[in-house]
C-alpha cells in the first residue's frame, strides 16, 4: 500500500512540475513577445510622419492684418514654396524610416534604435501650414481673394 501511495504521489508531483514548466515557458514567451512588440511600437512612433498627415499649428490671422493684399499673396506664395520643399524632404525621411525600421526589426532589431537619427521637419511644416491658413484667412478678410 505504501508503494502505491508513493507512485501516486510521484505521478501527481510530476504532473504539477510539468504544468509549472509549461506555464513558465508560456510566461517567458509572452514576456518576450510583449517586449518585442513594445520596442516595435516605440520605434514606429519615432519615425518621421508623412507630410500630408502633419496638422497645422494655429497662427492668428491678425498676425497679417497690417499686410497689404500684395504682401499677403507674396508671403502666401513663399510659404507654399517652402512647404513643398520641406514636404519632399519629409516624405523621403518618412519612407526611409519605415523601410529601415522594417529591415532592422527583421534582420537586427538593435539597429532599429538608429532609425530615428536625423532631422524630422514636422515642426517646421506644421508652423508653415499654420501660417498659410492665417494668410489665407487674413486675405479673405481683406477681400484679396475672389
Amino acid at each position: 500500500m505504501a508503494t502505491a501511495q508513493k507512485r501516486a504521489f510521484n505521478q501527481s508531483s510530476m504532473q504539477a512540475t510539468n504544468t509549472y514548466q509549461t506555464k513558465g515557458k508560456a510566461m517567458t514567451s509572452f514576456v518576450g513577445k510583449s517586449l518585442v512588440g513594445a520596442i516595435a511600437l516605440s520605434l514606429l512612433g519615432a519615425c518621421a510622419s508623412q507630410p500630408e498627415k502633419i496638422q497645422a499649428t494655429y497662427v492668428s490671422p491678425s498676425t497679417y492684418s497690417s499686410y497689404s493684399c500684395k504682401s499677403i499673396v507674396a508671403e502666401r506664395n513663399s510659404v507654399v514654396n517652402k512647404v513643398n520643399e520641406l514636404s519632399g524632404a519629409q516624405k523621403k525621411k518618412a519612407t526611409n524610416d519605415a523601410v529601415a525600421t522594417g529591415v532592422a526589426l527583421v534582420l537586427f532589431w538593435p539597429a532599429a534604435f538608429l532609425v530615428a537619427a536625423g532631422s524630422d521637419l514636422e515642426p517646421q511644416i506644421a508652423s508653415l501650414k499654420g501660417n498659410y491658413e492665417a494668410l489665407t484667412a487674413a486675405g479673405r478678410q481683406k477681400g484679396c481673394f475672389t
